[in-house]
């Protein structure tokens, strides 16, 4: 089975004129393969995957894979046609993917029994694992614990992203032990490692991947003073990261730094000005936190 800890990045989707921007993608991909993330999450909600074309889902998917190496690569797959998701689920199965990232069908909130079958219906027919998405506050309709224990039995389902907000939820699948349980709420990071679950698949690793991956490599060592530093180093500017929805304020960042332009396909919007001016100041910021951190461990080593 896949193993899908450490921090994954759920790519966003760069436009330029309208149109997907193969050329910054690939720069992105690349960026984040050489920081040593543990993979890279394509057409998830940061990515903008519902206002993409069924061509252009493929195609994205095609240039990520191209430009990622060996560095494993998740694509989501969401809908409410059970038909139209198992159509899908062969096309993006048929390259060389490392799992499907799967949230409950939104919308038309089903039944936990509807859901139970739902995931396991894809999960048999699927040849690489899911990663299950509790993301209620999206979908309309939660995973309940008993629903989420019963598809931890599926030989299939490998790992969840966990953005139901329900401590008891998180801490009873950690301690379960049969599902990686990776934070979806980037706050929620370092108390998921802290608790033993696996990882997180964050919006606001886009920036600074390294840092969260020393984030993670630090509660592997069991270094929790470092990781603490490094993450309430990065807090700040995880929240800016939703300040206005998302992936607006990564979106945004991603273009201060030069790497993509700042647009969005509608009916999303670039951030207001006065969000752009705190972004821009919170990157100073942080890069300058950053290199005095830095510069105290190397003097305590």
């Amino acid at each position: 089975m896949m193993d899908f800890s450490g921090i994954w990045v759920p790519l966003v989707t760069p436009f330029r004129d309208g149109a997907v921007d193969h050329a910054a993608l690939r720069v992105l991909v690349e960026y984040y393969r050489g920081a040593k993330v543990a993979g890279i999450v394509a057409l998830g909600t940061t990515g903008e995957a519902a206002a993409l074309e069924e061509d252009e889902q493929l195609a994205l998917v095609d240039t990520v894979l191209s430009a990622a190496g060996n560095l494993p690569v998740v694509v989501g797959l969401a809908g409410n046609h059970l038909g139209h998701v198992r159509a899908r689920l062969a096309q993006f199965t048929a390259r060389p993917i490392a799992g499907l990232l799967v949230p409950a069908p939104y919308y038309i909130r089903p039944s936990q029994q509807g859901l139970v079958d739902y995931f396991s219906d894809l999960a048999d027919r699927s040849p690489v694992p899911l990663v299950l998405y509790d993301i209620p506050y999206r979908t309309g309709v939660r995973i309940e614990l008993d629903s989420l224990l019963s598809l931890a039995a599926h030989d299939n389902i490998a790992a969840i992203k966990d953005c139901a907000g329900s401590v008891d939820t998180t801490v009873a699948l950690i301690a379960d032990g049969r599902l990686q349980v990776l934070a979806g709420e980037d706050m929620n990071l370092l108390s998921n490692l802290c608790l033993g679950g696996a990882g997180a698949i964050a919006a606001s690793a886009h920036i600074r991947p390294d840092l969260f991956n020393e984030v993670f490599q630090a509660m592997r060592r069991q270094d929790l003073v470092r990781a603490r530093a490094v993450f309430h180093l990065l807090a700040p500017m995880m929240r800016l990261m939703f300040v206005e929805a998302n992936p607006g304020p990564v979106k945004a960042a991603l273009a201060l730094q030069g790497l993509i332009a700042n647009e969005l396909r509608a009916p999303m919007t670039p951030v207001s000005a006065a969000l752009l001016a705190r972004l821009r100041a919170g990157l100073d910021s942080l890069d300058l936190r950053a290199e005095g951190l830095s510069a105290q461990a190397l003097r305590a080593a």
